[in-house]
């Protein structure tokens, strides 16, 4: 899925990093319960998590992009601010920002050589640190990075669930928990309840905590719960019913923002007098300049089919029913989303293909079926469920190939594209769609 990565020392790293567990690239089955193995690394590093400040942000979906709105506000404010995500779309660099721009890669391989270093240790002394993972292994890093960029606050997204994810040996002050759905229910329990139990782990002593979850909600009401028992003060922005994905993670981070301002955090910069931090950070071009690649990315690509036709393409790696349900909600405000889709889709094994798709029925969308790797689900079986859904599909293995048919179907019929159901999927389409965008 990445582009191609230049600096020979971070291959290296890259390639010594992959000979250890990777729980992104494994269908996932039990997890580790455990954070010594980062806590063990973090303490042979100098503890870098605890030199900045820290937000940390949790939930089922919408983590990225409130992260990046959060990131964007604290720099408009005069900070400097590091931002740690995950997946990434093109390039494995963009886990790591700092100031809203990627690290380098030679950056990022001065960082994995030092955990790698750092890891040797607990290997040969046999202590909690070499249970460390691929992404153990990647946040430790991140953490050495912001630590020596010197930046006075990070913005950091979990990874998966939250009580034993590799962030979470960190203090924030701002603990956030955007919403929680069934996801992973393989590892972070059947209910929404006990997902909520999970991702309410992030919250700590003495932070605040910002949630679009009602009180009573169910999963509201664990993170409640969780948030009295540690004396934590909870923020709720209330936004209206039928508000977009975007509105939803504007007012989370806009929240978090008042919620700073009222800890007596104050804007910084010689040009203007200081003042509270708050939504007002949030203006338009600030909201733009946050946006992520392969989140609602839309695009209008040139094809070749045709005379030099234009075709409205949808990036979204949405990869849970509600979440693409939503996806597909928004962009049916637009006009041009009216129009019959086409859709190019890889759902991976551990994903609700069948709740996924139902989704889907109440739209005008024919569907191309492909895959990207060995955790998707085999082409042929989503099509099986898509038959009896009442959906047209075709299966097409080359997710390229299965990109360029969509292309050729909406120019000839008028329809749009949307790739969805992986951001792996999404990384790799990007790549050949910006070629041809306008």
């Amino acid at each position: 899925m990445s582009s191609h990565i230049e600096s020979a020392r971070l291959s290296n790293s890259l390639a010594e990093l992959d000979q250890l567990t990777n729980w992104e690239r494994r269908p996932r089955g039990d997890m580790r319960v455990d954070l010594e193995p980062m806590r063990d690394l973090a303490r042979r590093l100098g503890d870098p998590q605890n030199s900045f400040r820290i937000v940390h942000v949790a939930g089922t979906k919408g983590k990225g992009s409130t992260c990046a709105l959060i990131e964007a506000g604290l720099a408009r404010a005069g900070f400097s601010v590091g931002r740690y995500a995950s997946p990434h779309v093109m390039h494995i660099t963009e886990r790591v920002s700092i100031d809203g721009r990627p690290v380098g890669e030679e950056r990022l391989a001065d960082a994995l050589g030092a955990a790698l270093s750092a890891f040797k240790d607990p290997r040969r002394e046999a202590t909690g640190g070499q249970g460390a993972t691929w992404f153990d292994i990647l946040t430790v890093s991140a953490l050495l990075i912001f630590r020596s960029e010197r930046v006075e606050w990070a913005v950091l997204e979990t990874g998966l669930g939250g009580r034993w994810d590799s962030t979470n040996i960190v203090q924030s002050d701002v603990a956030v928990i955007t919403n929680i759905d069934l996801e992973h229910t393989e590892i972070l329990g059947k209910t929404r309840a006990a997902i909520a139990f999970e991702k309410a782990g992030i919250i700590k002593h003495g932070a605040a905590v910002v949630t679009l979850l009602p009180e009573a909600d169910e999963a509201g009401a664990v993170v409640s719960a969780r948030a009295a028992e540690l004396g934590c003060a909870v923020r709720r922005p209330t936004v209206p019913a039928d508000a977009t994905i975007e509105q939803r993670n504007v007012a989370l981070a806009g929240t978090v923002l008042d919620v700073l301002g009222k800890m007596g955090v104050m804007t910084k910069g010689a040009s203007a007098m200081s003042e509270p931090l708050g939504e007002q950070l949030l203006d338009p071009s600030t909201i733009e300049s946050a946006r992520l690649p392969g989140r609602l990315e839309k695009l209008a690509v040139v094809t070749s089919h045709g005379d030099n036709a234009k075709v409205n393409v949808v990036l979204d790696g949405a990869h849970v029913p509600f979440n693409l349900a939503a996806v597909l909600s928004d962009l049916s405000q637009e006009e041009k989303y009216r129009a019959p889709c086409i859709a190019v889709m890889s759902i991976a094994d551990d994903k609700d293909a069948a709740g996924l798709l139902s989704t889907m029925v109440r739209h005008d969308i024919s569907i191309i079926f492909t895959t990207v790797g060995a955790r998707s689900r085999s082409p042929e079986q989503l099509k099986t469920i898509a038959d009896t859904l009442g959906l047209l599909s075709i299966v097409m293995l080359d997710p390229l190939e299965a990109y360029q048919e969509a292309l050729a179907g909406a120019t000839e019929s008028g329809a749009w594209v949307l790739v969805t159901g992986s951001l792996y999927l999404v990384g790799i389409i990007r790549g050949m769609s910006l070629t041809g965008c306008e």
